[in-house]
């Protein structure tokens, strides 16, 4: 299973829309929103919606620099710039979903070590 873009990071290949920019701002109104439903007192799905919302984008980037990554290889994309930037942002935003997920196994762990 492939891991989509946290944050939106992810660029069509035709450079059709910026990267991160309207992507970006819902992931960060998905992210303002899962404390209060956590709570209760939001609307949507709370943590568990963002979270599968976050991996659904991250997943989305991915086979996005995938295919740019396969036009470029094979000389079929019209813009090589655009076409590298996908693919960058992409590992970037693999990255970013790595360095979250070791700070949630992190602070889980503390929890549990926590007596009572």
């Amino acid at each position: 299973m492939m891991i989509p873009p946290i944050g939106g990071l992810g660029a069509e290949v035709s450079g059709a829309h910026a990267p991160g920019l309207a992507q970006g701002a819902e992931a960060g109104t998905a992210a303002t929103e899962a404390p209060t439903a956590a709570t209760g007192a939001g609307e949507g799905g709370g943590f568990g919606s963002a979270l599968t919302e976050a991996v659904s984008s991250l997943e989305q980037t991915q086979d996005s620099a995938s295919g740019a990554a396969q036009a470029l290889a094979t000389g079929t994309v019209s813009d090589p710039e655009s076409a590298v930037v996908t693919v960058e942002n992409a590992q970037l935003a693999m990255e970013l979903a790595g360095q979250i997920r070791t700070k949630a196994t992190e602070a889980t762990q503390a929890i549990f070590n926590t007596q009572v």
